[in-house]
Protein backbone atom coordinates (compact mmCIF):
# COMPACT_ATOMS: atom_id res chain seq x y z
CA UNK A 1 0.00 0.00 0.00
CA UNK A 2 1.31 3.52 -1.31
CA UNK A 3 1.43 6.20 1.84
CA UNK A 4 -1.34 8.17 2.07
CA UNK A 5 -1.39 11.59 0.58
CA UNK A 6 -2.56 15.09 2.43
CA UNK A 7 -3.19 18.99 1.66
CA UNK A 8 -5.08 21.58 3.67
CA UNK A 9 -7.83 23.32 2.71
CA UNK A 10 -8.66 26.85 4.38
CA UNK A 11 -11.97 27.10 5.14
CA UNK A 12 -14.77 29.26 6.71
CA UNK A 13 -14.29 27.03 10.02
CA UNK A 14 -10.40 26.29 10.17
CA UNK A 15 -7.85 25.06 8.35
CA UNK A 16 -9.43 21.39 7.05
CA UNK A 17 -6.81 18.31 6.57
CA UNK A 18 -7.83 16.10 3.49
CA UNK A 19 -6.02 12.60 3.41
CA UNK A 20 -6.45 9.83 0.77
CA UNK A 21 -4.96 8.59 -1.91
CA UNK A 22 -4.77 11.73 -3.92
CA UNK A 23 -8.28 11.12 -5.52
CA UNK A 24 -10.06 9.45 -2.86
CA UNK A 25 -10.72 10.70 0.75
CA UNK A 26 -10.16 8.64 3.53
CA UNK A 27 -10.28 11.41 6.02
CA UNK A 28 -11.33 14.84 6.27
CA UNK A 29 -9.77 16.51 9.71
CA UNK A 30 -11.19 19.35 11.40
CA UNK A 31 -9.36 22.13 12.68
CA UNK A 32 -10.43 21.16 16.23
CA UNK A 33 -12.10 18.77 18.73
CA UNK A 34 -12.29 14.98 18.57
CA UNK A 35 -12.35 15.77 14.30
CA UNK A 36 -8.65 16.99 14.14
CA UNK A 37 -6.28 15.62 11.98
CA UNK A 38 -2.45 15.96 12.71
CA UNK A 39 -0.75 14.65 9.38
CA UNK A 40 1.44 11.62 10.10
CA UNK A 41 5.22 10.75 9.42
CA UNK A 42 4.24 7.86 7.00
CA UNK A 43 1.84 11.14 5.56
CA UNK A 44 3.21 12.96 2.10
CA UNK A 45 1.91 16.20 1.58
CA UNK A 46 0.50 17.23 -2.21
CA UNK A 47 -1.03 20.48 -2.53
CA UNK A 48 -1.92 19.25 -6.08
CA UNK A 49 -4.00 16.36 -4.96
CA UNK A 50 -8.11 16.28 -3.81
CA UNK A 51 -7.99 19.16 -6.69
CA UNK A 52 -12.29 18.05 -6.70
CA UNK A 53 -12.71 17.84 -2.72
CA UNK A 54 -11.16 21.38 -2.69
CA UNK A 55 -12.84 22.79 -5.31
CA UNK A 56 -16.30 21.57 -4.28
CA UNK A 57 -15.02 22.21 -0.44
CA UNK A 58 -14.75 25.58 -1.12
CA UNK A 59 -18.48 25.79 -3.29
CA UNK A 60 -19.96 24.10 -0.32
CA UNK A 61 -18.56 27.06 2.16
CA UNK A 62 -19.57 30.03 -0.54
CA UNK A 63 -23.14 28.83 -0.22
CA UNK A 64 -22.66 27.71 -4.09
CA UNK A 65 -23.02 23.67 -3.73
CA UNK A 66 -25.59 21.26 -1.65
CA UNK A 67 -24.21 18.28 -2.32
CA UNK A 68 -20.76 16.19 -2.82
CA UNK A 69 -19.59 14.13 -5.87
CA UNK A 70 -16.30 12.40 -4.48
CA UNK A 71 -14.71 9.59 -4.56
CA UNK A 72 -14.84 8.22 -1.06
CA UNK A 73 -12.37 5.76 1.15
CA UNK A 74 -13.94 5.83 4.38
CA UNK A 75 -12.20 3.07 6.46
CA UNK A 76 -14.55 0.98 8.90
CA UNK A 77 -16.75 -1.74 10.16
CA UNK A 78 -19.84 -3.00 8.16
CA UNK A 79 -22.46 -1.44 10.71
CA UNK A 80 -20.21 1.58 10.64
CA UNK A 81 -20.15 1.61 6.46
CA UNK A 82 -23.68 1.18 6.83
CA UNK A 83 -24.51 4.32 8.93
CA UNK A 84 -22.19 6.25 6.96
CA UNK A 85 -24.15 5.33 3.76
CA UNK A 86 -27.17 6.24 5.23
CA UNK A 87 -25.92 9.82 6.71
CA UNK A 88 -25.27 10.89 2.64
CA UNK A 89 -28.82 10.22 1.82
CA UNK A 90 -30.42 13.34 4.69
CA UNK A 91 -31.26 16.26 2.73
CA UNK A 92 -29.16 19.53 2.50
CA UNK A 93 -30.50 21.37 5.18
CA UNK A 94 -31.98 18.84 7.18
CA UNK A 95 -31.44 16.54 9.90
CA UNK A 96 -32.52 13.78 11.63
CA UNK A 97 -32.32 12.03 15.41
CA UNK A 98 -30.07 9.15 16.18
CA UNK A 99 -33.11 6.81 16.21
CA UNK A 100 -34.57 7.85 13.15
CA UNK A 101 -30.82 7.03 11.48
CA UNK A 102 -31.05 3.35 13.57
CA UNK A 103 -34.59 2.92 12.19
CA UNK A 104 -33.38 3.59 8.46
CA UNK A 105 -30.44 1.00 8.65
CA UNK A 106 -32.78 -1.78 10.16
CA UNK A 107 -31.42 -1.46 14.09
CA UNK A 108 -34.43 0.66 15.64
CA UNK A 109 -33.05 -0.85 19.03
CA UNK A 110 -29.76 0.36 17.96
CA UNK A 111 -29.32 4.49 18.19
CA UNK A 112 -26.33 4.55 20.94
CA UNK A 113 -24.71 2.40 18.26
CA UNK A 114 -25.27 4.33 15.35
CA UNK A 115 -24.43 7.37 17.71
CA UNK A 116 -20.99 5.95 17.96
CA UNK A 117 -20.62 4.89 14.13
CA UNK A 118 -21.63 8.42 13.62
CA UNK A 119 -18.74 9.85 15.49
CA UNK A 120 -16.45 8.00 14.11
CA UNK A 121 -17.40 9.22 10.66
CA UNK A 122 -14.03 9.70 9.06
CA UNK A 123 -15.11 12.25 6.50
CA UNK A 124 -17.05 14.70 7.79
CA UNK A 125 -19.07 17.28 5.98
CA UNK A 126 -19.10 15.34 2.77
CA UNK A 127 -20.84 12.41 5.06
CA UNK A 128 -22.95 14.75 7.03
CA UNK A 129 -22.79 13.92 10.26
CA UNK A 130 -23.20 17.18 11.79
CA UNK A 131 -27.72 16.71 10.37
CA UNK A 132 -27.80 14.34 13.36
CA UNK A 133 -29.36 15.54 16.44
CA UNK A 134 -30.65 14.66 19.62
CA UNK A 135 -34.58 12.99 18.93
CA UNK A 136 -35.70 16.30 20.62
CA UNK A 137 -34.09 18.42 17.88
CA UNK A 138 -30.94 19.69 20.22
CA UNK A 139 -27.94 19.66 18.90
CA UNK A 140 -25.48 16.89 20.37
CA UNK A 141 -21.87 15.55 19.64
CA UNK A 142 -19.99 16.59 16.77
CA UNK A 143 -16.15 16.19 16.12
CA UNK A 144 -15.56 19.56 15.31
CA UNK A 145 -17.70 21.04 18.88
CA UNK A 146 -21.22 21.82 18.56
CA UNK A 147 -20.37 25.68 17.73
CA UNK A 148 -19.08 24.23 14.37
CA UNK A 149 -21.75 21.68 13.84
CA UNK A 150 -24.30 25.01 14.77
CA UNK A 151 -22.04 26.48 11.97
CA UNK A 152 -22.93 23.99 9.16
CA UNK A 153 -26.36 23.65 9.90
CA UNK A 154 -26.54 27.46 9.85
CA UNK A 155 -24.92 27.73 6.07
CA UNK A 156 -27.26 24.71 4.79
CA UNK A 157 -30.65 26.08 6.38
CA UNK A 158 -30.07 29.82 5.02
CA UNK A 159 -28.05 28.83 1.69
CA UNK A 160 -25.70 31.94 2.50
CA UNK A 161 -21.90 31.41 4.39
CA UNK A 162 -22.30 32.70 7.56
CA UNK A 163 -19.54 34.77 9.75
CA UNK A 164 -15.90 32.83 9.77
CA UNK A 165 -15.77 30.72 13.15
CA UNK A 166 -11.95 31.18 12.39
CA UNK A 167 -10.40 34.66 11.08
CA UNK A 168 -9.02 34.22 7.09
Amino acid sequence: MTEPLYTFLASPIGRLVLVGDGERLSHLGLPQGKGCITPRDTWRRDDSAFGAARAQLRAYFAGQRRSFELALAPHGTGFQLAVWRELATIPFGGTISYGELARRIGRANASRAVGAANGANPIPIIVPCHRVVGSDGSLTGFGGGIEMKQWLLDLERTGAPGVPLQPG
